[in-house]
């Protein structure tokens, strides 16, 4: 009896989580119906909240799979309840990623679900494993874009078309950034299982940095310019127009002088 508790437990949706899905879904009514006395406020509520639940269905969706892959441990670590709390290194799984978001505009999702690997038989299962994760930004980025290319965006307010385009470019670019094959990403651990020894040997120093070389490496201007006329060539494949993601992020920061081209498009 106390074992099937625990299970149950161990599977059930945290508070905490549940508590941010409730903040996004308040602030996004706020941004909807223009409740709040300071729309950029709450445009940064719903997308922090938004961000910060899509990165804790990233996670879940590495340590669901792991499950089904042979890991039994992962239950117990509290990994299924989607509890940003319970990952292994908060500092990578929370802070930092929501820190890029503020400075650059950039979704990058750190991977810090623990995997007990050697339960893990099998390639494939490896790398489906990694690839879990960014699967789940694309799949949230198809929801968010959803209104853009279904044409459905009559009756939807302009400050919630910014927002939503500006959470679709940060889930674009967290599937993109960590689907690059680099130590630290989930890239590299879609491809890790079949390397060699030799290479995985060289290249592990560089694993517990990845994920600073690359944000490093998109605030070189060229870099960074490159990077996201990828982003926007994507989005505006989806129906997303580039300058509604920038107003989103210019709202976003509402610290900060929002453009006035961003008051008058429609």
């Amino acid at each position: 009896m106390t074992t099937a508790l625990s299970r149950a437990g161990d599977r059930r949706i945290s508070p905490v989580f549940a508590g941010i899905v409730a903040i996004a879904a308040v602030t996004g009514w706020a941004t909807w119906t223009g409740f709040a006395a300071q729309p950029g406020l709450a445009v940064f509520l719903f997308v922090t909240a938004a961000w910060i639940v899509s990165l804790c269905l990233h996670e879940y969706a590495h340590a669901r799979t792991a499950l089904h892959s042979g890991d039994i441990s992962i239950g117990a670590k509290g990994y299924l309840t989607l509890n940003p709390l319970k990952y292994t290194h908060a500092l990578l799984s929370v802070v930092l990623p929501v820190l890029f978001v503020i400075m650059g505009g950039i979704g990058l999702p750190g991977g810090a679900v623990f995997i007990e690997r050697g339960r893990i038989r099998g390639r494939w299962r490896h790398s489906l494993i990694s690839a879990a994760g960014p699967l789940t930004n694309v799949l949230f980025a198809a929801v968010c874009t959803a209104p853009f290319w279904l044409h459905a965006l009559d009756g939807v307010p302009r400050d919630f078309r910014y927002a939503l385009a500006f959470l679709a470019l940060l889930q674009v670019t967290a599937a993109i950034l960590n689907f690059l094959p680099v130590p630290g990403l989930d890239g590299y651990g879609v491809i890790e299982p079949w390397l060699s020894n030799g290479i995985k040997r060289q290249v592990e120093p560089i694993a517990p940095f990845g994920l600073l070389i690359v944000f490093a490496l998109l605030w070189v201007p060229s870099v960074n310019r490159a990077f996201f006329d990828v982003i926007y060539t994507l989005l505006s494949a989806l129906g997303v127009d580039g300058a509604f993601s920038d107003c989103g992020y210019y709202l976003y920061r509402f610290w900060t002088e929002t453009p006035q081209v961003c008051s008058v498009i429609p």
